[in-house]
């Protein structure tokens, strides 16, 4: 392979498991570019023939290429994974386990746990008592204070065990401040979620700041439901994030291919995308549809 240039991937947990491992298999001075999938998709971020590009869409040439989004399959030659698994993460140590042996094997368990949503009620309701679930809620990329922190947290990870890091002073702050939010967040779920079908709807559009906290919460809320759909506006955008429960695993729709219908994406079972806000009522309306629509019968 050609000497590689940089690393392109996500800012959430599973982008960063990525970049650890990959700056640990290839060298540590390997400087990492942080991208949403739309940046890749409309081309705000170029990819290269020296770039690796792990946990989003390919949209342009690379080195190597690992993803594992059910929207994001392509029929193109490449270099790398791409298949439906737990987390990015997991294929990198798959694709490059000989080199690693087994130093990140733990920490590559939990982001295939934290990313596929495979949590336990107790982790679900108390996350400052899991070190890796509280950790992945504080990673917050939306300015650069936040991406700066994900560079900080994949150097972290590269070199110390979890107990240090928790025990890094800003890692320790944003994990009070992510312990503040999420008790927040309940109440903000309570006041503005409604029930159609077996679907939650929390409606963030009249919220600024949108709140933000705890995304498995909602479904501990309300049990009955088998599916969330999060609303809230982005400038003139409105952002909607579709996902299962995690606790009524009945939901059947394709969140990901469905959610590509509107220029988004994601997994079988979560998925966002951005529609201009003039579009959105429709759109919204389209989305609920399908999704009190296939709701399958009570046992």
């Amino acid at each position: 392979m050609t000497k590689v240039h940089q690393i392109i991937t996500r800012p959430d947990f599973d982008g960063v498991v990525c970049a650890v491992l990959l700056k640990a298999a290839l060298g540590g001075d390997l400087p990492i570019h942080w991208a949403q999938p739309n940046e890749i998709q409309n081309g705000t971020v170029a990819t290269g023939p020296h770039d690796i590009v792990a946990n989003l869409p390919l949209c342009g040439s690379c080195a190597l290429w690992f993803d594992h989004h059910v929207s994001n399959e392509i029929n193109l030659p490449f270099d790398g994974i791409f298949r439906i698994a737990p987390s990015a993460a997991g294929l990198v140590y798959e694709y490059y386990g000989d080199h690693l042996g087994d130093r990140f094997r733990e920490l590559v368990r939990q982001a295939d746990k934290i990313d596929s949503a495979q949590l336990s009620l107790d982790q679900i309701l108390c996350p400052e008592c899991h070190p890796y679930v509280l950790l992945s809620m504080t990673i917050h990329a939306e300015t650069a204070t936040g991406l700066a922190y994900c560079d900080h947290l994949v150097t972290l990870l590269g070199n110390n065990a979890i107990e240090a890091v928790l025990a890094d002073e800003e890692v320790r702050q944003r994990c009070d401040q992510a312990i503040a939010a999420n008790h927040a967040y309940k109440t903000h779920l309570q006041d503005n979620t409604t029930i159609q079908g077996r679907i939650s709807i929390s409606d963030f559009r009249g919220i600024t700041p949108v709140p933000d906290g705890n995304r498995f919460l909602v479904y501990s809320l309300f049990p009955e439901t088998i599916a969330n759909v999060k609303i809230f506006n982005e400038g003139e955008q409105t952002a909607i994030k579709l996902g299962h429960s995690i606790i009524n695993r009945k939901c059947r729709v394709n969140v990901g291919r469905l959610l590509a219908r509107y220029g988004g994406g994601g997994h079988f079972g979560a998925g966002a995308c951005r529609i201009p806000r003039e579009k959105s009522e429709q759109c919204l309306s389209e989305i609920i549809q399908t999704m009190v629509a296939n709701i399958p019968e009570p046992d």
